[in-house]
């Protein structure tokens, strides 16, 4: 298997994730500016990752590189058994990626909606105002919990990766402190240290 990733963009999730499962694997760094180049965009067209190879397979899309991993290797417990388990999980990694992850493309993407400077801060401070907001309802989500779902699941490496956004824009998030504590405890864990150091983001 081989990822093809930006430091610290949403890929982290699944170099995680692939650190979990402890099966070899290869990754690639992508620059921003190979992006759009045909040779990436024969493996992605849209020219965004994360992209995972394995085999002649290619996946894009976050969502489905974290579900196959976790399906591939039931071993590794990121994904349940029982069909209710495997709703919430899904329920919750689709939270963070199609409502948590899309305040924050209004962030960083805020330059793609206007050229006016002044519309653009108001795009991002929408979308900080959301994110926010979002944050507080995975916290309630936390209260009681180590794990977004209770158990170990695909979904902590997702969230993990949109905290890390949220500290590097210094939004607010102090007062969570489930939201926190979970953030601390991922910070702890060996195969988030050393995804975090592969892409040259630990301090």
């Amino acid at each position: 298997m081989k990822l093809y990733y930006m430091p610290g963009a949403c890929p982290l999730a699944t170099h995680i994730t692939l650190e979990w499962i402890g099966q070899p694997y290869e990754t690639q760094a992508v620059p921003r500016e190979d992006l759009k180049k045909p040779e990436f965009l024969a493996l992605n067209p849209v020219g965004s990752v994360p992209v995972l190879t394995d085999g002649d397979l290619v996946l894009t899309q976050s969502v489905a590189i974290l579900e196959y991993l976790a399906e591939k290797h039931p071993e590794a417990g990121l994904m349940p058994d029982d069909l209710r388990g495997r709703a919430q999980t899904r329920r919750w990694l689709a939270f963070v990626n199609a409502d948590l992850h899309k305040a924050f493309s209004l962030i960083f993407g805020k330059a793609r909606y206007t050229d006016d400077p002044s519309a653009q801060e108001a795009i991002a401070a929408g979308g900080a105002a959301t994110a926010l907001r979002l944050f507080g309802i995975i916290n309630t989500q936390l209260e009681g919990r180590e794990w977004v779902t209770g158990t170990r699941s695909v979904v902590d490496p997702y969230l993990f990766t949109v905290i890390c956004w949220a500290k590097r824009l210094e939004l607010n998030i102090s007062g969570m402190s489930n939201l926190s504590a979970f953030y601390e405890r991922m910070v702890a864990d060996p195969g988030v240290r050393a995804a975090l150091s592969a892409q040259g983001l630990l301090n």
